[in-house]
């Protein structure tokens, strides 16, 4: 009998700071070809909250905590393309994001482990497009940032 297929659930942190009078979006680089640039993100585990999985990743992958300031009403879904999906001995289909909105706190520093993350940086909302080339996760994460925005002023 055939598995269904599923999503895999992933929690995703859009970190917000303030730069003098300007909004900055954390970005982190994954050492790959395609789609190196993303926010904090990784899967949700069993009996983890949202929040929680957001946190854990975040912590993971930059090594920083934030002050969460609520949840985005964006979800990302998306399927694994068929030469992804050959590796996967399992029946999970593609991946279904949520956001969480925070900000960093002071004092907090990024300190990435040059393995699963390679580089990290800070980007005014503006310049998303020229780190995020895929249009569709693009408009996604612009959404989000306009989400967070509202909630730090």
């Amino acid at each position: 009998m055939l598995q269904q297929e599923v999503y895999r659930l992933c929690a995703s942190i859009l970190v917000l700071r303030r730069s003098g009078t300007r909004i900055e979006v954390l970005l982190l680089h994954k050492p790959r070809k395609r789609d190196s640039w993303q926010l904090p993100q990784g899967g949700q585990e069993a009996g983890e909250t949202l929040e929680q999985a957001a946190l854990r990743e975040l912590r993971e992958e930059a090594g920083i905590s934030a002050e969460v300031l609520g949840e985005s009403s964006v979800v990302y879904q998306y399927d694994f393309p068929a030469s992804y999906r050959r590796f996967r001995p399992d029946n999970v289909c593609g991946q279904r994001l949520r956001f969480i909105l925070a900000r960093l706190p002071r004092g907090e520093t990024v300190q990435v482990d040059h393995r699963e993350i390679d580089r990290y940086l800070w980007v005014d909302p503006v310049q998303l497009h020229q780190y995020i080339r895929r249009q569709e996760y693009l408009a996604v994460v612009q959404q989000v940032v306009e989400e967070g925005r509202a909630l730090l002023d």
